[in-house]
């Protein structure tokens, strides 16, 4: 029996899981319970559905979706829930991941999949617009995001200090 989720990360295959985890990281920063999976829209397609299904039961409100290739995996996921999915474009074949982010990003109407960048950057940015929809509900989540986003833009003014200062 699942515990209670808040996202979903599923990817197609473990090995994407080195970029995923660039998700996984930002949710567990951000204390949002997390599950992570490995299962295919094209080698597993009832255990897909299942899975989908028992994270809606468990209170899964959005689902993160990596995917290379033909990237058919953040599809089936819109395909079968009402919940928010956000796609992450693998760069796992010889593509390099135009393949997977033309897919992910060409849904038909009516089933919807959030494209983010290709790899890591795309990942982190899943999770972080994961969290940005639970705040909507969430007053406290939505304050450790802002407190987030100031610190990165207190680095970025420290790192134009430092530039400026080496090159004064």
């Amino acid at each position: 029996m699942m515990e209670k989720f808040k996202v979903a990360i599923l990817m197609g295959s473990a090995t994407d899981a080195d970029v995923m985890n660039e998700a996984a990281n930002f949710l567990a920063q951000m204390s949002i319970p997390y599950f992570v999976t490995a299962t295919s829209a094209h080698r597993s397609p009832i255990r897909t559905r299942q899975l989908i299904a028992e994270m809606e039961r468990s209170g899964v409100q959005v689902f993160i979706v990596g995917a290379g290739g033909a990237a058919h995996l953040g599809g089936i996921v819109a395909a079968e829930t009402a919940r928010p999915v956000i796609g992450v474009p693998l760069a796992s074949s010889p593509l390099s991941g135009w393949d997977a982010l033309l897919a992910t990003c060409q849904m038909p109407a009516g089933v919807p999949v959030a494209t983010m960048a290709v790899g890591k950057a795309g990942a982190k940015n899943a999770a972080v617009l994961a969290c940005q929809i639970l705040a909507l509900q969430d007053k406290a989540l939505a304050r450790k995001i802002l407190r987030w986003k100031q610190r990165m833009e207190q680095e970025v003014t420290m790192s134009a200090e430092k530039l400026r200062s080496r090159h004064a």
